[in-house]
Parts: C-alpha cells; structure tokens; sequence
C-alpha cells in the first residue's frame, strides 16, 4: 500500500518498507577491509610482483645459464679434495690462499660441479666447474644476479633485513585479514541470477570504473583460496610464533623443535686421522661414503644434488645436503658429521630424520617452500601461483582506483549539495 502526503503543491511517495543499512558488523569489516588495504598495498604489491618473477626463476635459469651443464661422461667425477684447490687457484692464483669456502656441489653426470664462498668484496660468490675436468665454466656473484635481487625484494622489499623482513610479515599478516574481510563483503545477500553474475563473472564491455570494480572483486574471489595458502606459508617465515602454531596444529599437539646444529668433538682435533686410501679430505671420504649409501656401487646420481660443507671453526661439523630431487626440496636430507672423527651427529628439528621416517606435520613442514612455490604440483602448480600472485598484486591497484573513485564522487557531490543550498538561499 502506497502513502501519499501533499507538500508544497507536490506530492510524495512514500514506502513504508524502508531499506535497511549495513550492519554494524558490515560496517566494522568494511571500515577494516579499506584501512587495512590503504596501508599495507603497497608491501603486498612488491611481495606478489616479486613472487610472479621468482615463479619461474629455475625453468628461467636452466635456458639462460649454460654453464649449468657439461657433457656426461663415463668416468668418476673429480673429489671435492681435487675440486677446492682449482676454485681457490681460480680466484686467488694460489691453491693455499686463505678464503672462506662454503662447500662444493656434484649434480648428476650432465651437471656441473660448484663451490660456493665468501668473498670480503663480492660477498657470497658461486664457481662453476667441470666435475670431469676441473675447468672453470663461470663464476657468479649473488649480490649481482638478477633472481636474487628478487628475492631481496620478496623478502625484505630491499631494505635491510632487521627492517624490510618484519614490515613484510605484519603486511602478509594483514594481507590474510584483508581476504576474509573481502570475502565477507563480496558474499552476495540473495543467491539469485543477477547477483550471481555480479559475484562470478568479469563484465569485460563495461566501463572501465564498472571493470575494475569487478577485476577487484571477482578475481579476488577466484583467487581467495591460492592466495591464503601463499600468504600462510610465507608467514611460516615470518613469525616463529606462526610456525610453532602451525606445527602444534597439524602435528596435534606436539611442540615444534627448532632446527639445531651439533658440534664437533674438538678433543679429538689433535689425534684426528684424515688420510685414507682414495681420499686425501675428511670431505672425501664423507662424499663417498654417501655415494655408495644412496647409490650403491653405481656412485654416479641420475637425479638430484648432494652438497658438502667446510667447517668454518673448529667446533663446526661438516654438513651434507642430499636432494634426490632436482624439482623440489621437501625430500632433501640434511646431515651432520664430526669433522675430526666423521661419526654421524645428530641435530634437531624437522630434518632430524629422513621424509620417508617423518611424521606428517614433519612433512608438511619440510613442504612448505615448494607449497609456497608451487613445485610441490609440477610446472601446473608454479603456474597456478604465478597467476595467483599477479592477481594478488593487482588487487591494491584495482581497490585503491575503488576507493579513489568514491571519493571523488562524494566530494562531487558535496560541491553540487553546496551550490544547491546557496540557490536555495539566494532564491528565498
């Protein structure tokens, strides 16, 4: 039933069933959803761009770094004894001079073999070599190289690390609140065709205010469930607290043990006995010792990466990483060794045992980076996150341009209210 009331010689209609306003609660998280994003767009852009370019950073370096690679040939790789001495005389012209060596890496037979180590200057520096020959392929300074200085800005968006890492996690943090909020206001109040179309599809002919809105609110839905497993698995990076929380969940319970290195035994630093038959390095023979373990009397990989390092000081051990996977990192086993008398130690944390032995929280920690890559689904999967991060970059462009645009119009608006009532004063 329609009411009518007369004013002024005119007539208006009024409906008795007013439409309701938000609610406080709509309010709250819609107050939140603009704030929250206003303050933290400009971290979540730098994260997500930086995350698309990294995507794909190994498929990238496998065509642009040939010196990668060698011709396979049928005959034992040289020994990580026989390798230093050629990285030191390489950069120092001197196999004696004193230099910080990491470690040295074999691959398979196509792969080449590299020594990683700090230079004063150049910082952390990496040398390629021919496992076969000796000879150097390439020498690469990680300060200098593109990926890393990605990486840099995934991480620490270029500032220094004490800086740029706890203003990425609040960010990412922030970044979770801001897709339950928006979720939250994309939920459409009646289920119907029209509110349906609005919610699920991008209405590419409409105009570009019309476009972005649904740009901002249609793909930010699409991508809701990507996106919270990027920004999670990132915040196991950024809060201990995060990841103790996760592991406790996931493991039911349990309290996460932080990853710990043994030391060696430096009583037996003067007794120690390095020379063996074979093997003139403690190196040696923990290289091939592993070897005949994971493969045998083979003792060549068809897959993978092992990696050895140079204690540094005296209570250091040595440590080797063992990839049997060149794709992924989740089945990496990391061991330890007395540098003097090479028993096998024992250290803490998720990679206290092998994947295969770890429990399933264990496992899905050891996951999270190739989850947060998308290498734990193949080339799919890293495409998958890579279309995700783009669109998560997109997102504090597309609501900024929003929420611009409604300021405008209520500042518009403001002005014509202005005039109209100095008309009105100027017409009484």
């Amino acid at each position: 039933m329609k009411l009518f009331t007369l004013r002024k010689g005119t007539h208006k209609i009024q409906n008795p069933r007013k439409k309701k306003g938000k609610s406080l609660f709509r309010k709250i998280n819609d107050w939140l959803h603009l704030w929250l994003g206003l303050i933290s767009g400009i971290v979540v852009f730098v994260v997500s761009i930086t995350g698309c370019l990294y995507a794909f950073e190994r498929e990238i370096r496998n065509v642009t770094e040939p010196y990668q690679y060698v011709s396979p040939q049928d005959q034992p790789f040289l020994l990580p004894s026989q390798i230093e001495p050629l990285a030191r005389k390489y950069k120092y012209h001197s196999d004696t001079a004193t230099v910080s060596l990491y470690g040295v890496q074999f691959g398979d037979p196509g792969q080449a073999a590299v020594v990683a180590y700090n230079d004063p200057k150049q910082g952390f520096t990496m040398i390629y070599m021919n496992p076969y020959s000796g000879k150097i392929l390439k020498e690469k300074v990680l300060s200098k190289d593109f990926f890393r200085i990605v990486l840099s800005g995934h991480y620490y968006l270029f500032l220094p690390p004490k800086i740029g890492q706890p203003l990425v996690a609040w960010s990412i943090l922030v970044f979770v609140v801001l897709m339950i909020t928006g979720l939250i206001m994309w939920w459409p109040k009646k289920w119907n065709k029209t509110n349906r179309d609005k919610s699920f599809k991008v209405r590419w002919k409409a105009n570009f205010k019309r476009l972005n809105y649904d740009l901002h609110n249609v793909l930010g839905f699409y991508v809701l469930l990507i996106g919270l497993i990027l920004a999670l698995t990132g915040l196991v990076w950024g809060f201990e607290w995060f990841e103790s929380s996760a592991y406790f969940v996931t493991s039911g319970g349990q309290r996460y043990e932080k990853y710990t290195v043994p030391g060696s035994d430096t009583t037996l630093l003067a007794s120690a006995k390095v020379g063996e038959p074979g093997a003139r390095s403690p190196q040696d023979r923990i290289y091939l010792r592993l070897m005949k373990e994971y493969h045998g009397s083979k003792g060549v990989m068809d897959e993978g990466n092992i990696q050895i390092t140079y204690p540094s000081t005296a209570k250091e051990p040595i440590t080797v990483y063992y990839n049997p996977s060149g794709d992924t990192y989740y089945k990496r086993d990391i061991r330890f060794f007395d540098q003097y008398s090479l028993q096998e130690l024992v250290g803490g944390g998720i990679y206290k045992r092998s994947y295969q032995e770890s429990g399933f929280a264990d496992k899905l920690s050891r996951m999270n980076y190739d989850i947060h890559v998308g290498a734990i689904a193949g080339l799919t999967g890293k495409i998958i996150a890579f279309f995700a991060s783009l669109v998560c970059a997109s997102l504090p462009v597309t609501g900024f341009y929003i929420w611009w645009g409604r300021r405008k119009k209520k500042h518009k608006k403001s002005i014509r209210l202005k005039i109209a009532g100095e008309a009105e004063g100027i017409e009484s």
